[in-house]
């Protein structure tokens, strides 16, 4: 598979021209895992997928993670999963938790299996804000003094999807998507504050504004106290990178690698609609379909973005 790649400024990303609807095969799997792994934030631009397309995308880097909120799973497609500020009755077709939304995280850290990738895709683009943060918890951990790095490798974390459901209620006037989810009595799990990476070898801080209750055999408010230093150090200016979503972006980071957030959007003047697919962290060859995913293809022209 031909990858034209070109590295973003700021020390990770890359930007990645190719038409992701015509790769198959594991050479076009190991191609862009390689990539991913190498950069950890790979931006496809100017794509035209419908939902099969975007899950068949999603299995070039591994298995689909099926075990998403029902409420806003794509019907028919298991794994896909919409992100939008637009509302319908009252109600949002997807994960909203207020126009201010501001949480840094990595996706489904509140599993027991930590999430290896995820894929974005857009498919109405706000004209002014919506964007989404990246942060280099990669680099940043490698940055960290090296008594503190120490300190850190024999720590592990606590990660709450209650807690998370509290503290954005908290933040958007009593609003969370994730409260009333079908994820939301998950139970606590605990993973290290700087796991390693199962392909690349290297730690990264595994970090969360609003999930993270606790660290294991800390006082709370050390634990808290910590947890703020290493998060203000991790989305320091130096480390992030910004992306600016047009029609038809597909972004994919590496989950074990970097920290993201979405940015505030006034969904009364800038409607937001992205599908978003989750890749899990378990041993499966990249390339070959998820056995979960049974649905049948979109009718011809529907669901095209």
């Amino acid at each position: 598979m031909d990858l034209v790649i070109t590295p973003l400024p700021g020390g990770f990303g890359a930007r990645v021209d190719t038409d992701l609807s015509r790769a198959t095969g594991a050479a076009a799997a190991r191609a862009l895992t390689d990539a991913l792994h190498r950069h950890r934030v790979l931006v496809l631009p100017g794509q035209h997928l419908n939902h099969a397309d975007l899950l068949a995308a999603a299995a070039l880097f591994g298995a689909v993670d099926t075990a998403t909120d029902r409420r806003y799973t794509v019907p028919g497609f298991p794994g896909l999963t919409v992100v939008s500020n637009i509302h319908q009755d009252g109600t949002p077709i997807g994960i909203y938790d207020g126009d201010q939304e501001e949480e840094w995280h990595a996706d489904n850290s509140f599993k027991p299996e930590l999430t290896a990738a995820t894929l974005l895709y857009s498919v109405i683009t706000p004209g002014e804000g919506g964007e989404t943060r990246f942060a280099d918890a990669t680099r940043a951990y490698a940055d960290l003094p090296a008594g503190l790095r120490a300190r850190v490798d024999g720590l592990s974390a606590v990660h709450s999807v209650q807690h998370l459901a509290a503290r954005q209620a908290d933040a958007a006037d009593g609003r969370s998507s994730t409260q009333a989810g079908t994820l939301a009595q998950l139970p606590e799990v605990t993973h290290p504050l700087a796991p390693v990476h199962p392909a690349t070898g290297s730690r990264a801080l595994l970090l969360g504004s609003m999930v993270i209750p606790r660290i294991e055999g800390l006082p709370e408010a050390d634990g808290q106290t910590l947890l703020a230093e290493l998060l203000a150090h991790t989305t320091g200016p130096e480390y992030l990178y910004t992306h600016r979503w047009k029609q038809g972006d597909l972004v994919v980071w590496d989950n074990l690698a970097v920290l993201h957030t979405a940015s505030p959007c006034d969904s009364s003047r800038h409607p937001r609609l992205l599908v978003r697919v989750a890749v899990r962290q378990q041993a499966h060859r990249p390339g070959t379909p998820d056995g979960g995913i049974t649905a049948e293809p979109p009718a011809s022209g529907s669901n095209r973005h």
